[in-house]
């Protein structure tokens, strides 16, 4: 055994206070919240059950974790209604469109740039 892997793996729970697993070793009956959207399902109110861990480079405090949620006790995600679908469509649609020119740029405009890209380059729109 590893050292990475020995210090990610708590069954127990004693060291870091949930059940910890190496990342790809955890047990049947656990989903991360991806992967219970994928299934059509969400947490639904339950805390934490258990969490993967591996260690980053990148990371401030050297390890990348995921919380995972035990699978029998996941609810059914909520359906779409009227209002919801309303709601996001508007949200999507104040996404597209520019401040600048007031048109819908037909892709959700970069935060990078806050305008539509022929709003943000001009000069490059007259070039034949």
């Amino acid at each position: 055994m590893s050292l990475t892997f020995g210090k990610c793996f708590d069954p127990s729970g004693a060291t870091y206070g949930v059940p910890t697993f190496p990342w790809k070793f955890a047990p049947d009956g656990y989903a991360t919240r991806r992967q219970l959207r994928a299934r059509g399902l969400r947490p639904g109110g339950q805390p934490v059950a258990a969490q993967v861990m591996r260690r980053s480079r990148r990371r401030r405090a050297g390890a990348l974790v995921a919380y995972l949620y035990r699978v029998d006790q996941a609810k059914p995600v909520r359906p779409m209604t009227p209002g919801r679908a309303a709601a996001l469509a508007k949200a999507m649609r104040a996404r597209r469109t520019c401040p600048k020119c007031r048109t819908d740029a037909g892709y959700c405009i970069p935060t990078s740039l806050g305008m539509c890209v022929t709003c943000a380059y001009p000069q490059e729109q007259h070039v034949a």
